[in-house]
């Protein structure tokens, strides 16, 4: 009997596991989001319409307008800037989804740099 390579083996086991991904549950909601940007964790709220997201964060809160490109991407350009880092869109892809929260990268337009989180839909 001929041994299979353990590479060919681990490629045919894994090519048939696909990621869920069931972005549309998370284009509106009531979330909580947690992300590690540079070893620190940030914590925030947002509410999420069609066309709007209202996010708090340490009693800040941000307006911006939601752009879909697809079903797990979205574009997030901050209605009224106060500085120039607020000027940038930031594009957020939807990386896996559970019931009740999806894991995130997200990342200035343009910029290679992304970090991580995960939002948890609130009820």
């Amino acid at each position: 009997m001929q041994k299979i390579p353990l590479v060919l083996f681990l490629f045919i086991f894994t090519s048939c596991y696909q990621v869920e991904r069931n972005c549309k549950n998370y284009k509106t909601g009531h979330f909580i989001s947690e992300s590690v940007l540079n070893g620190e964790t940030y914590k925030s709220e947002f509410i999420r319409t069609g066309s709007l997201q209202i996010e708090t964060y340490q009693d800040h809160e941000d307006s911006s307008e939601v752009r879909w490109i697809n079903n797990c991407e979205v574009i997030f350009k901050t209605i009224n800037p106060k500085n120039m880092a607020e000027r940038k869109d930031v594009h957020l892809k939807i990386l896996t989804t559970t019931d009740s929260s999806y894991t995130f990268e997200y990342s200035y337009v343009g910029e290679i740099n992304k970090a991580k989180g995960t939002a948890y839909k609130k009820n």
